[in-house]
């Protein structure tokens, strides 16, 4: 087995162990405009959405536990 197969071998095993796949059907339209902002930031569609996921998350949290501060009358 030459190195090449090895990290393929490797790559699938991490995949596998590692990551879920998350399906995504977006109309074409809004695909490009993904895509066109995604280059804009000089980053790729999948980076892209990742930020915007983790970006998302920070931020309804945040919103989240101003809103319990606010109720236990912080």
């Amino acid at each position: 087995m030459d190195n090449h197969e090895k990290k393929t071998k490797y790559n699938l095993k991490y995949a596998k162990e590692k990551l879920k796949r998350i399906p995504l059907d977006v109309q074409k339209e809004k695909y490009e405009e993904i895509k066109t902002h995604a280059e804009k930031q000089d980053e790729s569609v999948n980076g892209f959405i990742k930020r915007a996921i983790d970006e998302t998350i920070e931020h309804d949290n945040k919103k989240l536990a101003s809103a319990t501060s606010m109720e236990s009358g912080g």
